[in-house]
């Protein structure tokens, strides 16, 4: 198990974004997890521009398999006086595997304050949860997982409590980023058991709904729900709640399916 904070410590600042390396206890297949793809991007367009609001939009791209060795390039494509647009690029040897714009943006008075659905009645695991990890050569190693099961669960929908093991050290932003693309893909669900058949992410796009993430105990909900999955291609929003059972990013994600 390799602590993102490790890895970020260990990566070397360049005149233009700046070279890690992703451990294999951090891959999944012949790629690594985009979350910590998505958050080595987030890191790199933190350091671009002084003084950067938070992190409000992330709109990423899964273009190639990233492992070992990376270059992330942050590039300011634009800051004007409310907010910054940050691209960020992560390549390896095999070639561009992602590229990111992110959106800085500070809280701006309004008159308009609407919320659907934004909390819910699930509450973390206790002390003594049964909990579960994965494999230690697998990205799935570096958390803690419990996955709720119940007649509210859809057929194509996953609800799983997810924390980091070692998340000390982490900006909040980049720790969230780093587990908010934690679950399987829901459409997932929809095969036979034991069915294995390859799928990959495409896009992501995610938006944060609070300047501040925080949680108690590490623990954050994560929720996807499929809504179309045909052709070879799967359609999924995606939620992350806090322990106290408020909403503090949503998403969606565009998913390939080989089977």
């Amino acid at each position: 198990m390799t602590p993102i904070a490790d890895i970020l410590d260990a990566a070397t600042l360049t005149e233009t974004g700046l070279a890690a390396t992703i451990p294999a206890d951090w891959m999944q297949g012949r790629t690594a997890y985009g979350g910590i793809s998505s958050a080595l991007a987030l890191h790199a367009a933190q350091q671009c521009e002084p003084d950067l609001p938070p992190l409000r939009s992330a709109q990423i791209a899964f273009i190639g398999p990233l492992a070992g060795a990376v270059t992330v390039t942050a590039t300011k494509l634009r800051r004007g006086r409310n907010a910054a647009f940050i691209q960020a690029d992560v390549a390896s040897a095999a070639g561009l595997g992602l590229r990111a714009t992110f959106v800085f943006m500070a809280d701006q008075p309004s008159k308009i304050s609407y919320a659907d659905g934004v909390t819910t009645d699930r509450r973390p695991p206790p002390d003594d949860a049964a909990l579960y990890t994965g494999p230690d050569e697998f990205f799935t190693g570096n958390f803690n997982f419990l996955d709720i099961r119940d007649d509210r669960v859809g057929a194509a929908e996953y609800l799983r409590w997810t924390r980091l093991r070692a998340r000390e050290r982490l900006d909040p932003m980049t720790e969230l980023l780093a587990i908010a693309d934690g679950l399987p893909p829901a459409a997932f669900k929809l095969f036979d058991k034991g069915v294995q058949v390859p799928v990959s992410s495409l896009t992501w796009i995610v938006n944060m709904l609070t300047p501040a993430p925080s949680t108690t105990g590490g623990w954050w909900l994560l929720g996807a729900r499929a809504g179309f999955a045909k052709n070879g291609c799967s359609s999924q929003a995606m939620n992350v709640w806090n322990a106290d059972g408020t909403l503090i990013a949503q998403g969606m994600q565009s998913v390939a399916i080989f089977g």
